[in-house]
């Protein structure tokens, strides 16, 4: 007797951004699945998915926000779940990932805590993984399974073509984004300006710029980072590209972590507008005038019917989703 496999495709998700992951499921046109997640007295968590998982493709969607340790584990705690209910695939949905910044040894006796991530999915049972807009290239080759990795540019070019382009200049903020700002300017045509700048030693959320590189006097600037955290880097930058005479600067990033003193600095800042996407969610009380957030979901939502159909993923990006 011989059996047609038949191919199912099982979306489940974690609590940290349960908004962008009904989003995905719409845009797929699937049920949401229910992991009947909760914690016991002591505060470790529990999950039993309400559906049978056996020989499904599963996709757990969890972006790595606060709290972030939470998170992953929650994720991960998914992920062996659905090992242990047969299931026949299971990729890990991270939409941010976690300790992405931690991806080298900038000091002696330092982790290098996004290899350390990357093991525990694997070992926990994730056979791929799919992530938006990771802090470095590098953190790719960490991974001992397949790594999709996706960028939101589609979606940030989409909204600067509507508000247009004129005598727009694309800025790095530091020399780390300035081959991810060029993509940007060579699709929208634009110049292309880079921010020097010096981090102190033994400091990690603290941030001197020093010095533009390219021609911003009398233009409107728009400064393009993968993630915005205590938004000191953003800021300073945006001072500097003023004092050089520019008209307006916008600051646009993937991830808006906006942790600590974030949401004051941006709204006593001299950026006119802020534009982040919804890897991270915000919450409504810290919505700010400037503040404008886009959604990925159509962007994953495509990425997962390519895994699960087997079809390219880097095709979805014309290739420019590889760092």
């Amino acid at each position: 007797m011989e059996l047609v496999p038949k191919r199912r495709l099982s979306l489940l998700a974690g609590r940290s951004n349960l908004p962008l992951a009904l989003e995905i499921a719409n845009q797929l046109g699937v049920k949401l699945g229910d992991a009947n997640l909760k914690e016991f007295s002591n505060g470790e968590i529990h999950c039993r998915f309400a559906d049978s998982l056996r020989g499904a493709d599963v996709f757990i969607i969890q972006t790595h926000a606060e709290p972030v340790n939470d998170s992953i584990m929650e994720q991960l705690i998914m992920i062996d779940a659905a090992k242990r209910a047969s299931a026949k695939r299971i990729i890990a949905v991270c939409p941010y990932y976690g300790y992405s910044r931690q991806d080298r040894k900038a000091s002696g006796r330092e982790p290098i805590t996004a290899k350390l991530l990357a093991d525990m999915l694997t070992v926990a049972g994730a056979q791929r993984v799919v992530s938006v807009d990771l802090h470095s290239g590098q953190i790719q080759g960490f991974f001992d399974v397949p790594l999709d990795h996706l960028t939101a540019m589609p979606v940030l070019l989409d909204y600067l073509r509507k508000v247009g382009v004129q005598d727009l200049v694309i800025v790095a903020p530091d020399a780390g984004r300035v081959k991810v700002a060029e993509r940007f300017s060579q699709n929208l045509g634009t110049d292309l300006a880079m921010v020097h700048k010096r981090r102190p030693k033994g400091t990690s959320n603290e941030v001197i710029a020093l010095d533009v590189v390219g021609v911003v006097d009398g233009r409107r600037c728009v400064l393009i980072d993968d993630m915005i955290d205590t938004a000191g880097t953003i800021t300073a930058a945006a001072d500097l590209l003023m004092a050089k005479g520019a008209t307006e600067v916008w600051a646009m990033a993937t991830h808006g972590l906006l942790s600590g003193p974030a949401i004051d600095r941006l709204k006593n800042s001299i950026l006119s507008k802020v534009v982040i996407t919804d890897t991270v969610p915000i919450s409504k009380d810290l919505y700010f005038d400037k503040l404008e957030v886009l959604s990925v979901a159509p962007i994953i939502a495509d990425a997962i019917d390519a895994v699960f159909e087997d079809t390219s993923v880097s095709e979805l990006f014309d290739g420019e989703n590889q760092s």
